[in-house]
């Protein structure tokens, strides 16, 4: 889709320094859970853009995006800042590492890659399907959806940011053939999730990694 301008529904503090972002559906978007939208604004006098993963199961109506704002940022502040009905461009969707009918999904997430794992998780369990997430951070934000993913009946662990992950990525490896391994975070995390997935039997070529920088 090209750059549309498009209504905030909500924004939704999620955690420290991160909020949830709910913008209406523009009539021609479609995406899939872990695509990800290029959003742009106007900020004293200049246009700004940078790009989100989905963290919502589905796109009718609505969807979610998930942005840790630093304090001391360019867009994070002004899009925590964002009301009701003010509108922002957005443009996409984006990216190949996303959900796509898998009917067994394990998702690695570090930092804010936590947006688009609980939104595949709870699509994959929506359409039938099993889910885990395993995921690292110093600083957990969507605790509740977490909970709930959980209480649904995905596999769920939360690891703090320097754990070793080789563990709880073997713990929750399927290892079956429809199993689809996604992982979603900045490069550091990147080297150690795919790293702990070889060393817990799977196949770092078969997953799907979107890297956040």
């Amino acid at each position: 889709m090209e750059p549309t301008r498009t209504r905030i529904r909500a924004v939704r503090d999620v955690g420290p320094d991160a909020i949830a972002l709910d913008l209406e559906t523009p009539e021609e978007f479609d995406a899939r859970p872990g695509q990800f939208v290029k959003l742009s604004l106007d900020i004293d006098g200049e246009r700004l853009s940078r790009f989100y993963t989905l963290s919502s199961p589905s796109v009718e109506e609505a969807f979610e995006i998930t942005v840790a704002v630093d304090p001391e940022g360019d867009v994070g502040p002004k899009l925590a800042s964002l009301e009701l009905d003010d509108t922002i461009v957005v443009a996409g969707p984006f990216g190949n590492a996303y959900y796509e009918n898998e009917s067994r999904t394990t998702v690695l997430a570090g930092g804010p890659g936590v947006g688009p794992a609980i939104g595949i998780a709870e699509r994959t369990l929506a359409d039938g399907g099993d889910s885990a997430v395993v995921y690292r951070d110093d600083e957990p934000i969507h605790d509740e959806r977490l909970a709930a993913l959980d209480e649904a009946g995905a596999a769920v662990t939360v690891l703090d940011g320097d754990e070793p992950m080789t563990d709880a990525v073997a713990d929750v490896l399927a290892g079956t053939p429809d199993e689809q391994v996604l992982v979603y975070g900045f490069a550091d995390f990147l080297d150690a999730a795919t790293d702990a997935l070889q060393a817990a039997g799977g196949d770092p070529d078969r997953a799907k990694v979107e890297n956040f920088g």
